[in-house]
């Protein structure tokens, strides 16, 4: 199972290393393919006020120290093309933004890299859109055949569910995403992102971090590669995304409900 974890953002040195010190246990179980997530910008805040991160190189530095010390592969965003080999350098995945999902000259950059490329799939997509986006990345690695699930595992290439707008300021997750995705694919649900409450009225994101777990368990029933949870020692106090952040205390518990459920289905 893929696992990927971590916090939202670097909020600072001394934060990411006590959280990526308490995710150890995964990166040592030997079920997981384990990679450790933060951002080094939040280029989509709601609010010009909000905290976005250290930026490009403090925070590829700090990134790298983790790697460095834990062995941990790491995951991170990029918003603009000229960031994807620089990041690529320290990044084991470079993950593209929801929002930017269908921006081709960011999907090339990335599969322009030895990196793997985790696209997020847009809140504004249907499930099968996605297969677009799969291609861009495949096709500029040199595969011109069929676009199917073995090529995109073969070539680095994944996909991430975080949910699809529902109204104002809400998401749904749509559990038949995951076998649409799954045809060309491998697929991994963002639980946390997928409680968030985007642009809810206020200066922030909101969110409701008391459906992760719920939704997390309906995906590992509905079939999926791996899952992906934002994790903080304290959310209320995080500088981004603290509503629909998971307690890195709660995380064991979902985790071992989520293998279970996994055996089940498999």
């Amino acid at each position: 199972m893929i696992l990927i974890a971590g916090p939202c953002v670097i909020e600072s040195r001394d934060n990411i290393f006590r959280i990526a010190e308490a995710l150890m246990p995964y990166h040592e179980d030997c079920t997981k393919d384990f990679y450790f997530k933060a951002s080094f910008d939040k280029a989509n805040r709601t609010s010009l006020e909000s905290f976005r991160g250290p930026g490009l190189e403090e925070g590829l530095r700090i990134l790298e120290e983790v790697k460095e010390r834990f062995g941990y592969a790491i995951l991170t965003d990029i918003h603009l093309p000229d960031q994807a080999a620089p990041v690529a350098e320290v990044a084991d995945v470079l993950q593209i933004p929801a929002f930017l999902c269908r921006q081709t000259d960011l999907l090339v950059a990335a599969a322009q890299t030895s990196a793997k490329v985790n696209i997020k799939k847009g809140q504004f997509l249907a499930p099968q859109a996605m297969e677009h986006s799969v291609a861009k990345v495949l096709r500029t690695r040199g595969y011109d055949g069929a676009i199917e699930y073995s090529a995109a595992e073969k070539y680095g290439v994944w996909l991430t569910e975080r949910g699809t707008t529902f109204g104002y300021g809400n998401l749904v997750v749509d559990m038949r995403s995951f076998p649409i995705m799954r045809r060309f694919a491998p697929v991994i649900f963002d639980a946390t992102h997928a409680v968030q409450m985007p642009a809810s009225g206020e200066a922030a994101s909101g969110g409701d971090s008391r459906f992760v777990s719920p939704l997390a368990r309906a995906a590992a029933g509905a079939g999926t590669d791996g899952f992906f949870f934002e994790t903080h020692f304290d959310p209320s106090i995080a500088l981004s995304d603290g509503p629909n952040m998971i307690k890195l205390q709660d995380l064991e518990q979902l985790i071992a409900q989520i293998d279970a459920i996994r055996a089940i289905v498999e």
